[in-house]
């Protein structure tokens, strides 16, 4: 496990680091990070560096899938499936 992947109290020590960002990104984030059930703005940057870092060949494109079908599951506006239903789709 790396440095990033944990958390403070105990763990390593943590860097600031300085990013610029446009107001409209940063109300974007503010919009999102309590809505996915994130304790803070700084978690919710992190995971997302994590997830940057962990999945390189990931394109921009399927991380907007991935965001968009968790967050239909997170709200109630996807459709939901038994693993059996899933197993035996082919049949």
């Amino acid at each position: 496990m790396s440095d990033a992947d944990t958390n403070s109290g105990g763990g390593p020590e943590k860097t600031n680091i300085n990013v610029r960002l446009t107001e409209t990104l940063l109300e974007d984030i503010d919009a999102t990070w309590g809505e996915e059930g994130y304790n803070s703005r700084s978690e919710f940057i992190r995971e997302t560096l994590r997830d940057a870092v962990r999945h390189p060949g990931l394109t921009r494109e399927s991380w907007k899938e991935i965001a968009a079908v968790e967050h239909a599951r997170r709200t109630g506006d996807s459709e939901t499936f038994s693993r059996d239903e899933l197993l035996n789709d082919d049949e």
